[in-house]
């Protein structure tokens, strides 16, 4: 069988030519933290923190802010790969490293910190063989010279530290996400080179949910989708309803994976609205047209 291809983007070793050692979730790691020990808040000094979908849902509503300005303030986004789909990060404070969430009492959205604050130090891989297609999930483990965590004497296995973290909730909503970024980049050629529009659609779809939740009440896209009124009112109330349906647009526009019925009429309303705007720039090019003066 052919060797897993690894995905690394998603761990901590992302810079690294080495593909580190990799366990299942019953090896039992030697780790604690908490308030009090030698190098508390040391790993939220020097961050490089990339956030899911689902951490930034957490996060803009634990502010109570929108998706966009959640991520003008707290984030920046990076490319996985040159002229490709892009991801976020954190955002550290201004001048410094530091996480803007950091305090002396620890995090301040410690209920809803990020999925990779969460698995810390425990780096989650996600893979994909290449006969399959479908993604498996392996874990390796962070061992940083400021963490003093990993000489305390509590083991646990990591199946047991992901429940203590929480993470089984955050697996869960950001795997639809990790199966997006390994499929674009296992299609590679086989898609061609995406749009402009196209990767900009994705970081909509992805990250700026409330910017997405607009795009979907718009006219074009209710004269163009086929959608009951139940599902509609669930995605313009239950961002988390939002979030799956992305997935599943992104897959429709960037894959060709048809999920989502399209209106009998909508090509030719499209071509009739496409023939309306351009009539209308017409007139507008046309009106205007500055005469010359005649003397």
């Amino acid at each position: 069988m052919s060797d897993p291809k690894i995905d690394i983007s998603e761990s901590p070793f992302a810079e690294s030519p080495v593909i580190p050692e990799q366990f299942d979730e019953d090896h039992v790691i030697k780790f604690r933290c908490y308030k009090g020990i030698e190098c508390f808040n040391a790993c939220c000094k020097n961050i490089d923190i990339m956030l899911t979908p689902y951490d930034i849902l957490r996060l803009k509503q634990r502010l109570d802010l929108s998706s966009t300005e959640f991520l003008a303030k707290y984030t920046y986004p990076f490319e996985f790969n040159k002229n490709s789909i892009a991801g976020v990060k954190m955002l550290p404070v201004e001048g410094g490293t530091e996480c803007q969430f950091m305090t002396e009492e620890g995090c301040s959205v410690y209920e809803d910190r990020p999925t990779a604050c969460r698995y810390y130090p425990v780096g989650l891989l996600s893979t994909r063989r290449a006969d399959e297609n479908f993604d498996r999930a392996s874990y390796a483990l962070v061992k940083e010279d400021h963490c003093k965590g990993h000489l305390e004497e509590r083991e646990i296995t990591i199946k047991d530290y992901r429940k203590e973290q929480g993470l089984e909730e955050y697996d869960e909503h950001g795997r639809g996400w990790r199966q997006l970024i390994l499929k674009m980049k296992s299609a590679g050629p086989a898609i061609g080179k995406p749009s402009q529009a196209s990767l900009r659609f994705f970081f909509m779809a992805c990250y700026d949910l409330d910017r997405f939740r607009e795009f979907i009440k718009s006219e074009g896209f209710e004269s163009t989708f086929d959608i009951d009124e139940a599902t509609r009112k669930g995605l313009y109330e239950d961002d988390l309803a939002l979030l799956n349906f992305a997935h599943r647009m992104i897959l429709q526009i960037m894959f060709g994976e048809e999920s989502i019925p399209r209106k009998a009429d909508a090509l030719d309303k499209h071509i009739e609205r496409r023939k309306e705007n351009q009539a209308l720039r017409a007139e507008i090019e046309e009106a205007n047209i500055t005469p010359r003066n005649e003397e």
